[in-house]
């Protein structure tokens, strides 16, 4: 039989029990695969080396708080919403050494900094690309080039994946990033019972399909998974309309509201630590003890540290009402005019892990409101 032509743009059928022979070929080509375990009872972005190891037969169920997993009674691999983490941890690090110096005659450097791995990332979902995107306008500047993300994200193979089941706390649809992918991605997955429906995006994606099983898809898978998919957008547990921010939120910087949030929130970070676009960062600098060696890291900071916006003569943000409006007001307002875009995907991950069960969905209601009543 002969081999089916493949191309950027062919989609093609891959048996569903074939997704090890793409996981091995990934690892074959010298990428690291890192995709969806379950731990903690939740969904970590974790190595693995087989299908075994991903969240098959698990679903989840998200509101303001709440996070569980439970069976879904079926065998899909991806028919949960991603947990806390997101794939920034891979491209800008929670922690990672710029440089190690010892003091020999003159401070100079030791050794040298192992160059980063080529991650293979499974199962990336549309707002979490476009959370990728969003990030790249932040570290990849035409004035500024960050070197270890830059190395890390152009080394990068995305195993991307259309989004069928949306969580209670999902709101992409709003946003315009997703239920279904577009681009940033060298193959695209959508998941059917029995196979896997694979959409080419790169010629990188082309060279890893070449030589596995694939078929060419009949009409009638093909469209299931297009119901499937437009379904999906019609399945989000939460909605927010955008057609008029950034102006809302930067025209109401003494709006009532802020002071309400500041006696809920308690300005402990998670919203900023799961957020896939948040990129706060700091540095730490540890030095020995007898003053020759010293160690410089880059670490994952927040605007809600009260000691993020501490310069010499005072904080600039001294209490929980600044530093929220700081950060929603970015996130939905100057991010545009900083970047052209809004900072939030819809992923829903800020309402899912708030302690307080602060859900932005809401809030930019209750900020309209009073400004049209």
């Amino acid at each position: 039989m002969a081999e089916l032509p493949i191309n950027v743009g062919s989609v093609v059928a891959l048996p569903k029990p074939r997704l090890d022979d793409l996981l091995a070929k990934l690892r074959e080509k010298g990428y690291q695969t890192i995709g969806p375990r379950v731990g903690d009872g939740t969904v970590q972005y974790q190595p693995i080396r087989g299908a075994s190891e991903m969240p098959q037969g698990y679903t989840s169920e998200e509101e303001a708080g709440k996070y569980r997993l439970v069976s879904s009674g079926n065998s899909r691999y991806f028919d949960y919403t991603p947990g806390a983490q997101s794939w920034k941890q891979i491209f800008f690090p929670p922690r990672i050494t710029l440089f190690d110096l010892c003091k020999n005659g003159g401070w100079k450097p030791v050794g040298s900094l192992e160059p980063s791995p080529r991650y293979a990332l499974v199962g990336v979902r549309p707002c979490e690309i476009a959370a990728i995107k969003i990030q790249d306008l932040a570290f990849l500047r035409t004035d500024f080039v960050d070197p270890v993300y830059q190395e890390r994200r152009k080394n990068a193979f995305i195993l991307a994946v259309n989004c069928l089941r949306p969580g209670g706390t999902c709101f992409c649809a709003s946003m315009g990033t997703g239920p279904q992918l577009s681009s940033g991605y060298d193959l695209g997955l959508t998941e059917m019972d029995d196979v896997f429906l694979v959409d080419v995006g790169s010629a990188a994606g082309k060279d890893i399909l070449s030589g596995l099983p694939v078929a060419k898809p009949d009409a009638a898978i093909m469209g299931k998974a297009k119901q499937a998919v437009d379904a999906a957008k019609t399945k989000m547990g939460r909605q927010l309309d955008i057609s008029d921010l950034p102006d809302v939120l930067l025209k109401n910087l003494d709006h009532p509201e802020w002071e309400a949030i500041s006696k809920r929130c308690m300005s402990c970070a998670s919203c900023t630590l799961v957020c896939p676009t948040c990129f706060c960062w700091d540095t730490q600098d540890h030095s020995s003890l007898n003053g020759t060696e010293t160690e410089r890291e880059r670490v994952w900071d927040s605007c809600f540290n009260p000691g993020y916006s501490y310069q010499a003569g005072g904080n600039t943000r001294p209490n929980v009402r600044s530093r929220y409006r700081q950060w929603l007001t970015h996130k939905l307002g100057s991010w545009k005019q900083q970047y052209g875009v809004l900072g939030c995907v819809g992923c829903g991950r800020c309402i899912t892990w708030c302690p307080v069960k602060i859900d932005i969905t809401e809030e930019i209601p209750a900020l309209r409101k009073e400004t049209r009543s």
